[in-house]
């Protein structure tokens, strides 16, 4: 799969809709960093358990400077009844389309049965956007087992604020 987004580079700028009303806007400048979660939808255990923890550090990666925008492709009702649910306070979005998953490099994967979901979705996606809309770290996988963990990921973003570090791994060939 080629990756479309590369460290360094320029977020693409994307609209997300907002489980209680509006829209989100990535990839523009802003005065924050911007944390963006892409989530597999209510389906995954997995995202659960990680999105739990998101919702646990959540004041943290605010005191850092971080907006946190979390996305999958599920409908409204799915992410309302995740809220409910699992009471997370941070931005929750969905409808992520497939043009969007490709413009991230995102895996995208078919339901096994009806019983997971009713549409293909994004495997896991994180990325750390610079306030000025760069993207400054890239992680995507091809499974839900297989992301950066959180606590770790913070901890490098603040040291990497601090020291005014550029983004890495920005040569692919």
């Amino acid at each position: 799969m080629p990756l479309t987004l590369r460290s360094g580079e320029r977020f693409p700028r994307m609209t997300f809709q907002k489980v209680g009303g509006g829209q989100l806007l990535v990839g523009e400048p802003s005065g924050n960093w911007t944390l963006l979660v892409v989530y597999r939808g209510r389906h995954c255990g997995r995202c659960k358990k990680y999105l739990n923890g998101l919702e646990k550090m959540r004041q943290d990666w605010e005191r850092a400077g971080f907006d946190i925008v979390v996305v999958s492709a599920d409908t409204q009702e799915k992410a309302q009844a995740d809220i409910a649910e699992f009471g997370w306070s941070f931005n929750i979005c969905y409808g992520l389309v497939v043009e969007q998953m490709k413009l991230l490099g995102l895996y995208v994967s078919e339901p096994l049965s009806e019983a997971e979901t009713d549409r293909v979705f994004a495997e896991p996606g994180v990325f750390c956007i610079t306030p000025e809309g760069n993207a400054q770290i890239v992680s995507v996988s091809n499974g839900p087992a297989a992301r950066p963990e959180l606590a770790e990921l913070l901890d490098g973003m603040i040291f990497t604020i601090e020291n005014n570090r550029p983004p890495r791994g920005t040569w692919i060939e």
